[in-house]
């Protein structure tokens, strides 16, 4: 899957492990804030139905992929054209122009290859579900060759390495449907689905700072839209991104809209995902969600994001701050019958043996 900062893909294993933790009545999960959709797949491995949200077009793109298509529906289709597109020459355009040209994220033989595919997968008129598993090879595609730290904030200052290689397309790891059901990608307000979406759990993993996601990945908005917006500012980005204000990136907003989010929520059980980085302090969180029943936290000490390991620099690339800490903590909040908090707890205290395992090795 594509870089992301805020992806739990090291926190995949105690996420799957606590909905089962649930019980074996638990069938159903709402994945509200979606993303990359990494913990959405991880569940509809696991045999979950899952229900999943994001406000953003590249991540609804994502959960259609991931969560929504089958892989029995699309799989012979979408080789057939994955093979077709990987074949077209490069046709320069406005990807080529704006991520190559005026900044320096693609080389430019790669963003031709992306404007050819692009407009042929929009010239093709394709079931959604199967346009969705095209949009995200391509997406994949161009994350390998990128020149980025993980965000697109800005560009390396020195191309990366593999920002030299040939765009490849592949097939996504579109899995077959899961045994408890078909899952569902949806495009809305985190307060507004939440309200609207039922399910057995509901996971949340909400923005934690000022900085939002459509900022932060803003090229797959556009490669997702193919709108070609107007772009401002050296890594070019959507001037939608100054309107597209979300109350979860405001400090003084936070707080009330998760507590709405929490309220509406319409499943018997929560697990949320929230960092000691974020707005909300660990006994602020407990607190707030205490109002849904009793609260199990589980603390899990992860690297911080490459980003923040090697510095701050300017769109420029020059170094303008300093590393203040290496490491983070993430907490997961289970909200579950009291008789279920005691064995979640235990699962815990091994899971957390064998965090410890790994970070002497690290």
């Amino acid at each position: 899957m594509i870089k992301y900062l805020g992806s739990k893909r090291t926190l995949l294993p105690a996420i799957v492990a606590v909905v089962r933790d649930l019980g074996s009545e638990v069938r159903s999960v709402i994945d509200l804030f979606s993303g990359t959709s990494r913990v959405g797949h991880a569940l509809k491995a696991a045999g979950y139905q899952v229900f999943s949200n994001d406000v953003n077009a590249y991540a609804h793109t994502l959960a259609t992929c991931y969560i929504q298509a089958d892989l029995d529906d699309v799989e012979a289709d979408a080789r057939k054209l994955i093979a077709e597109f990987q074949a077209l020459p490069g046709k320069p355009g406005y990807f080529t122009e704006t991520f190559c040209e005026k900044s320096r994220f693609f080389r430019p033989k790669n963003g031709a290859r992306v404007d050819a595919i692009r407009d042929e997968i929009e010239r093709k008129g394709l079931d959604p579900e199967l346009k969705a598993v095209l949009l995200v090879s391509l997406m994949e595609a161009a994350d390998r060759v990128d020149s980025t730290t993980g965000l697109q904030m800005a560009y390396l200052k020195e191309w990366a390495p593999r920002a030299h290689n040939d765009l490849e397309l592949r097939l996504p790891e579109v899995l077959p449907r899961a045994k408890h059901g078909k899952g569902r990608a949806h495009r809305g307000d985190a307060v507004e689905m939440a309200g609207a979406l039922e399910a057995d759990v509901a996971y949340l993993d909400p923005p934690y700072n000022q900085h939002s996601y459509l900022a932060n990945y803003h090229i797959w908005e556009s490669l997702v839209l193919w709108d070609k917006p107007e772009v401002y500012g050296i890594a070019c980005k959507r001037v939608d991104v100054r309107e597209r204000q979300s109350p979860f990136n405001s400090k003084k907003q936070f707080f009330q809209v998760l507590k709405n989010t929490v309220a509406a929520i319409q499943a018997r059980y929560l697990v949320v995902s929230f960092n000691n980085e974020g707005y909300i302090a660990r006994e602020d969180m407990e607190a707030l969600l205490s109002t849904r029943g009793r609260v199990t936290t589980l603390e899990h000490d992860f690297k911080r994001y490459v980003g923040a390991q090697i510095g701050i620099y300017n769109p420029q690339g020059e170094k303008v701050g300093e590393v203040s800490h290496l490491r983070n903590k993430e907490f997961l909040y289970v909200v579950a019958p009291e008789e279920l908090s005691a064995k979640i707890e235990v699962k815990a205290m091994a899971t957390r043996r064998e965090a410890n395992q790994i970070l002497l090795f690290e």
